[in-house]
């Protein structure tokens, strides 16, 4: 008895794309409290053009996104991070120091 394999649109040799989880980087260290005072570690969730990177991108839980947000209004506030990327141009990077 021969059993008919069926494809369902993809070649034989190919494997399905399973999309890896992202995992909360937050949550991994154990990181309560998000300081607005260093923004090179909030730097890699705020886009080149400023924004604030949503988080199936920054792959960070609820719960930090929404402190993630906080702090980066509070550091835009005071001038660590940038509102809109004319101001990266032109700093270039000024408040990254550590």
């Amino acid at each position: 008895m021969a059993v008919a394999r069926v494809t369902r649109g993809r070649k034989w040799g190919r494997a399905k794309y399973v999309p890896r989880r992202k995992f909360c980087s937050f949550c991994k260290n154990k990181i309560e409290v998000i300081d607005y005072k260093e923004p090179a570690k909030l730097r890699p969730y705020v886009s080149d053009r400023g924004k604030i990177e949503p988080r199936r991108k920054g792959g960070t839980c609820a719960r930090h996104q929404r402190l993630l947000a906080t702090a980066v209004k509070r550091a835009r506030h005071l001038a660590l991070l940038p509102y809109v990327s004319a101001h990266i141009r032109g700093t270039e990077g000024v408040g990254l120091r550590d």
